[in-house]
């Protein structure tokens, strides 16, 4: 049996053949084992969205054995190693056929796999989709918001209709209850030694205190009532609002406050935002027939411009939160919308006149706030009140004491109104009063008198009337002429006469209809003296 001999004496152990086949055949094991390398680290990382994962790891494992082969090569050079070698051969013959068949088989596939150029075409196609979809969203965004825009415009439209049409019918309403207030007056003193008729008298002057109110309601809602706004400590009138609302609301609710210390003042008008408050309690009252929580709370608020993007009737920055919550029945979501409209209520028929909450919007409105209604059924409501930041620190507030004795005079008071029977009215109680009186239906026979001789102390003058000049052109005449004139306005509904961005004007005293005698007799004094 002949001895196997090396390859290298096949090369006559030529030192530079020996050399150049050793290196040549490890670069090229090097070259399979790198192949290798990187095609089984590729298809073992990226294994979930790898294609022919068999083939190709079929390929690895081929060229891994190549590698192997050239190296056994290099050792036969000087070692001989024929069964080795021919079993290794055998193997990587059997993994050629392997991955030879799997590659024809592979063919038909790859064939049909689509191009670079395909593909950058495909996924121009689906950009372009992306692009479309993308417009489409935003298209469909922008229409929602036209939308929701539009329907805050109507809503808006259709308070500010109600407003201009409550803001008339209070004006002659007040009018009206001017009349029936002072009459009932002087009825009242005339029949005080005849009960029955004193009981009558009582009825009626308490409907008229109830039209007055009703009326007051209508303005605030109109955004159409003279304010006085001040720095206002809303801890203190909220919690004076409280002792007052213990008795009212029954021992089956509880309230609870909770106040925010050292509170910055709000710019207020402290007699409105405590009516506001209390129309707010007995609304929440009537959500808890069985009883319940009321919970009055203060705190200062920020309000940024995503909220104000979302309430288009905001304007950002720091605001005084008053809240007023019950755990009542809660007011249905379909409805929330409906809530600060004039005499919409969700209460029995003769339970409410639908005024309150309606009056609170107006009044803050007017007040350059913000106001917001939570409410879930079952759960119970909040109504939140952001009313703005005053510059200086909180007035006091002093309580108007007014005298019993009505205060008379003998003054000459030139009184201007154009409903005559107001005028007829007012012209006998002044005159009831002590004073002497002079009167005119408008301004230019208001001009008429004041340029006559006659002594005039004081000006009496509606504010809206017919003819061309209201009364506030009517006093701004009048003064030039008689620089020393006083003047005293009266309205049920002053417009922009005297009352400009929802705040009476300085220096302009108001008697508002309907008045009682003593308030009549009252202004007059602090305005001759003014």
């Amino acid at each position: 049996m002949p001895i196997p001999m090396p390859q290298g004496a096949g090369l006559s152990w030529t030192p530079q053949l020996l050399w150049l086949n050793t290196v040549s055949g490890a670069i090229i094991a090097v070259a399979f084992f790198s192949i290798a390398f990187v095609i089984g680290s590729f298809v073992w990382r990226r294994q979930r969205d790898v294609m022919f994962r068999g083939v190709i790891g079929g390929f690895a494992a081929f060229s891994a054995a190549s590698g192997v082969a050239r190296l056994l090569a290099i050792l036969d050079l000087w070692v001989p190693m024929p069964a080795v070698a021919s079993a290794f051969d055998v193997l990587l013959a059997m993994l050629s056929i392997g991955v030879s068949i799997a590659v024809f088989k592979m063919l038909p596939r790859l064939l049909v796999l689509p191009t670079r150029i395909q593909l950058q075409k495909a996924y121009d196609r689906l950009e372009e989709e992306i692009r479309q979809r993308r417009q489409a969203e935003a298209m469909v965004a922008r229409f929602q918001e036209i939308e929701a825009n539009e329907a805050r415009l109507r809503q808006a439209q259709k308070m500010e209709a109600i407003g201009q049409l409550t803001g008339g019918v209070a004006h002659d309403f007040n009018n009206i209850l001017t009349v029936i207030t002072g009459t009932i007056e002087i009825l009242a003193e005339a029949v005080k030694d005849q009960p029955q008729l004193v009981q009558v008298t009582k009825m009626i002057s308490a409907a008229a205190t109830r039209g007055a109110d009703l009326t007051q309601h209508l303005l605030a809602f109109a955004r159409r009532q003279p304010l006085q706004p001040r720095a206002t400590d809303v801890n203190k009138l909220v919690i004076e609002a409280a002792r007052l609302l213990r008795p009212t609301l029954g021992e089956q609710i509880e309230i609870e406050s909770m106040l925010a210390p050292d509170i910055a003042p709000a710019l207020v008008d402290a007699s409105q935002l405590s009516t506001a408050i209390l129309n707010l309690a007995l609304n929440a009252r009537d959500a808890m027939p069985h009883g319940g929580k009321l919970t009055l709370e203060t705190k200062p608020a920020t309000l940024d411009p995503d909220y104000a993007r979302l309430n288009n009737d905001v304007m950002p920055g720091n605001y005084i939160m008053i809240a007023v919550s019950d755990s009542g029945e809660g007011i249905p979501g379909n409805m929330l919308d409906k809530v600060f409209e004039p005499f919409f209520t969700t209460k029995e028929i003769g339970r409410g006149s639908g005024l309150g909450l309606s009056m609170v919007y107006g009044f803050v409105k007017q007040s350059n706030g913000h106001i917001k209604i939570y409410s879930e059924e079952g759960h119970g409501t909040t109504i939140r009140l952001y009313l703005p930041l005053a510059s200086g620190p909180a007035e006091a507030t002093v309580d108007e004491v007014r005298k019993t004795e009505v205060e008379r005079g003998n003054e000459s008071i030139l009184i201007v109104e154009d409903d005559a029977l107001v005028r007829e009215y007012v012209v006998a109680q002044v005159g009831r009063l002590g004073y002497r009186t002079l009167a005119a239906r408008n301004a230019g026979e208001a001009l008429s008198i004041i340029d006559s001789p006659e002594r005039i102390d004081l000006l009496f003058t509606d504010v809206i009337m017919p003819g061309g000049m209201n009364g506030r052109q009517l006093a701004t005449e009048a003064l030039k002429r008689r620089p020393e004139l006083k003047v005293l306005y009266t309205s049920g509904y002053t417009e922009n006469a005297i009352v400009h961005h929802g705040r009476l004007d300085a220096g302009v005293l108001l008697l508002a209809k309907p008045y009682l005698t003593s308030d009549l007799a009252r202004m007059i004094r602090i305005a001759l003296a003014s």
